[in-house]
């Protein structure tokens, strides 16, 4: 026979102190390690526009949040990396400047690639298809729209 019974309450949610790290030992290793392999794949997306910048920022942010809170607040306050990650924790978006600097250097990039480098016509049409779908992705994600100074004097 079948009996029901209640679901034991759930636990309160225990916010962890924020000096240390929530994962110990080799996972927190392994964290680290992604993280700064993230970080290092970031800055090289800095400069070719093949490599994502902002994907593998906020997987070094996730990996350092739970791994390092030293290295994720340095992430957090760096002036470059910092207001990407910031935007995508607190709006779930994309600042619209920063989608058409990635789309122009994505343009740029493999436009001059397509038209100038390459001559056999399958790489061709293999990098514009990239570069299509790559500028297509990015268009679609979230845009955070800019804030101006009217909308941040309302309540």
């Amino acid at each position: 026979m079948l009996t029901e019974t209640t679901p034991p309450a759930a636990e309160p949610l225990v916010v962890a102190d924020p000096t240390t790290p929530l994962v110990r030992g080799p996972v927190r290793v392994a964290f680290l390690g992604a993280g700064f392999v993230c970080m290092g794949l970031a800055g090289l997306g800095v400069f070719l526009p093949l490599l994502p910048t902002t994907p593998f920022l906020l997987v070094a942010a996730a990996c350092f949040a739970r791994s390092s809170p030293r290295f994720y607040r340095a992430l957090l306050g760096n002036r470059v990396f910092g207001p990407l990650i910031r935007d995508w924790r607190e709006h779930r978006a994309v600042p619209l400047r920063a989608k058409l600097m990635a789309i122009a250097a994505i343009v740029l990039v493999l436009g001059s690639s397509v038209l100038f480098a390459v001559s056999h016509p399958a790489p061709r049409v293999g990098l514009a298809g990239f570069g299509a779908g790559l500028c297509i992705w990015l268009w679609r994600l979230p845009t955070r729209a800019a804030e101006t100074p009217q909308a941040l004097a309302e309540p």
